[in-house]
């Protein structure tokens, strides 16, 4: 692939991952032609560390004001010089050939976006039962059907102006709908799974609950919840009801067990797959 790819990603607060992100970028098969990185409104070292990096990559660092990751994005897209744009986010670390992979498809002129991979990068072994829980498994993945993530996809400046860019109306979720727009308009999108990105799970239940609310509240803002969690919460409502009925009706007790049972192996059987 001959043009000329720019790399963007949107921050707040990541100092600390900052150097193993870049470490992975210098490392890259294919480097990009430029990196477009858009501060918003971090409260700690991450615009000194992005300085002291413009020193050795060919960075260009935004304010982003705090206005979202949607916002960021697209400041960093605008600002972009390729024709080709290429995504991540701070807390990843890409494979060496990342953007080899994923910038590949587009050497067919008719491609507009190309969906990257990416795995779970744990530390503990909580990151580790989460990781299996919450990401996706390539042996299941259907190419045809696999949206791309925000950290890690690929697309085409036009594609990107002719969805009329992220959506600055929601906080998360952004990339999802992103996605959607661009497919609606008949955008051609590949996948690529050897476009690896490497993400670090939440560290413990407290920082996963914030995630899990924010991208919850995100899919109800978008009016995606009930495609993708209505059996969910129909599963949460069932529960209650499960576990109460045998107090109050004890030949219940054995029927209500099984399904309990049921429930949990259907449930956890995918995570447990993952995690093996």
């Amino acid at each position: 692939m001959n043009a000329p790819v720019s790399l963007i990603m949107t921050l707040r607060n990541e100092a600390a991952s900052l150097p193993a992100l870049f470490a992975s970028i210098a490392a890259q098969s294919h480097p990009p032609d430029e990196i477009v990185a858009v501060d918003d409104g971090s409260s700690d070292d991450t615009a000194a560390v992005l300085a002291q990096l413009a020193t050795r990559f060919p960075l260009r660092i935004l304010d982003g004001g705090g206005r979202g990751i949607s916002h960021g994005r697209n400041m960093a897209i605008a600002a972009a010089r390729g024709p080709l744009i290429a995504s991540t986010d701070g807390g990843t670390t890409l494979d060496r050939n990342w953007l080899a992979a994923l910038t590949a498809p587009f050497a067919d002129p008719g491609m507009d976006v190309v969906a990257g991979f990416f795995v779970t990068d744990p530390q503990t072994a909580f990151e580790m039962a989460l990781g299996a829980t919450i990401m996706p498994d390539l042996r299941v993945v259907q190419p045809d059907k696999f949206l791309p993530a925000g950290r890690s996809m690929a697309f085409r400046k036009e594609a990107w102006q002719r969805a009329g860019g992220f959506p600055e109306w929601l906080d998360y979720c952004e990339d999802l709908v992103f996605d959607l727009t661009m497919k609606q308009q008949g955008a051609r999108f590949a996948f690529a799974p050897a476009a690896i990105a490497h993400a670090h799970p939440r560290a413990n239940l407290r920082a996963f609950w914030r995630q899990y609310y924010n991208y919850a509240r995100g899919d109800g803002k978008a009016d995606l919840w009930r495609k993708r969690h209505l059996i969910r919460y129909l599963t949460y409502a069932a529960l209650p009801a499960l576990l109460l009925t045998p107090l109050r009706r004890r030949q219940l007790a054995a029927p209500c067990g099984l399904l309990l049972g049921l429930g949990f192996g259907a449930y956890t059987a995918t995570p447990y797959r993952r995690l093996a």
